[in-house]
């Protein structure tokens, strides 16, 4: 297999293609120490040794690095490693490691989220970060069930309450305009019609 390009991306490390393909990241040391240079062979022994040990070795101590200063979703994790150019293979191996541990549990995490949460957002925004997370449907509804176990619970009319104070909302002198424009407002916030018009006093407010 021809290593085809080096490209350095920093004055340490550099990334490698072979047969025009990216193929993974190293440190100068290691192009010498594995004999990786433009234009020649990379012998498969050299080979197997990086992608066997040299790559997993650090993307392992690349991820548990990473967790010392925050939790990650297996999603945010894989896409910082993949950040740094770790080969798929390489990637899931690292996280199959730290999962082992206990060190990533998006069931955990979730419902660290949710319970972090449940006073300042809505249900369907906390659903909706989580998802962008990465957190799949099965193991949401997981976390909102162990939350609830826990004794979460959660006053979405309380929350639209206080965000409608800083809006300065007054029932008795709202127009119309006024009203759609909160509706709207509290409705991208992830509140449901029904709690919203609840607390706006929406019907009786149209029918003044």
């Amino acid at each position: 297999m021809v290593v085809t390009r080096i490209e350095e991306l920093s004055k340490s490390r550099s990334r490698i293609y072979i047969e025009e393909e990216a193929a993974f990241v190293l440190y100068k040391g290691e192009l010498r120490l594995y004999h990786v240079r433009q234009g020649e062979d990379l012998a498969q022994e050299d080979y197997e040794t990086i992608l066997g040990q040299v790559l997993p070795r650090r993307a392992r101590l690349r991820a548990m690095n990473l967790l010392k200063s925050r939790d990650y979703t297996t999603k945010q994790l894989h896409d910082k490693l993949k950040e740094g150019y770790y080969p798929e293979d390489v990637i899931t191996q690292a996280l199959e490691y730290v999962a082992g541990y206990h060190y990533i549990d998006d069931l955990r995490y979730a419902v660290s989220y949710i319970t972090g949460q449940e006073s300042v957002r809505s249900h369907r925004r906390i659903e909706q970060d989580l998802i962008r997370k990465g957190i799949d449907r099965e193991t949401l509804e997981q976390a909102w069930q162990v939350w609830e176990d826990q004794g979460g619970v959660q006053d979405e009319q309380s929350m639209i309450r206080k965000l409608l104070e800083k809006k300065k909302y007054d029932p008795e002198h709202a127009d119309r305009k006024e009203l759609q424009r909160l509706y709207a407002f509290l409705m991208r916030k992830g509140f449901s019609g029904e709690q919203i018009r609840k607390v706006l006093l929406w019907e009786d407010a149209w029918e003044a």
